[in-house]
Formats: C-alpha cells, structure tokens, sequence
C-alpha cells in the first residue's frame, strides 16, 4: 500500500507563488513518473506537469516558463513551484505517482486546493 501526501495549498494573490510538495510513503522499491494534475470547479482534470525518474520533465503549455517540477529519490518526493500565479491556475492540485511497490501501480494523493485571487 503507497499513501500520497500533499502539502503547500493555499490562498494567493495573483503573482504571488506557492510550492506544493507530495511524499510518498509505503513498502515503495522505485518511483518512475511523478507528476502533478489539476481540476478547476466544472472542468476535468488536466495534466500539468511531470518528471521522470530521469529527470526529464513536460509541462502543460499553460505553466511553461512559471512552473518548474522536481523530485527528490532519497525522500520519495515531488515538488511544484508555482510562479506568476494567475486566477486561471485555482484548481485542486493532485500528485500522481507510477510506483513500483513491489508491482508497478499508479496513485493519487488526495488534493491540496489553490486559490489565486485577483
């Protein structure tokens, strides 16, 4: 059993930044992709940002240039520093792990919400 947990949600005023981390904890052997989903009010879930166990990393277009994902193999955690936040980018942040415990599952944390405010 992996749990996901997210932290770093909150309240800002447009442009202002935040940074959400997500640790994973459990019998975990080795984590491949680690990325970063979001879902506004009345939208579906959309694909922000993710990393490799490479490091490469993809962004939505939206985020490019304001966002940067990293993670850190020693904690088993992953990171979004958000940047030039915009009321466009409210949403409930979700991380998603591919995660090999020992059998290669997928899984979801359970939520930090944002707010930008303008």
């Amino acid at each position: 059993q992996v749990r996901l947990v997210e932290s770093g949600g909150g309240l800002v005023q447009a442009g202002g930044s935040l940074r959400l981390s997500c640790a994973a904890d459990g019998r975990i052997f080795t984590i491949n992709t680690m990325g970063w989903y979001r879902q506004a009010p009345g939208k579906q879930r959309e694909l922000v940002a993710t990393i490799r166990s490479g490091g490469s990393t993809n962004y939505a277009d939206s985020v490019k240039g304001r966002f940067t994902i990293s993670r850190d193999n020693t904690k088993n955690m992953v990171y979004l520093q958000m940047n030039s936040l915009k009321p466009e980018d409210t949403a409930v942040y979700y991380c998603n792990l591919d995660v090999y415990a020992p059998r290669l599952g997928n899984y979801w944390g359970q939520g930090t919400q944002v707010t930008v405010s303008s």
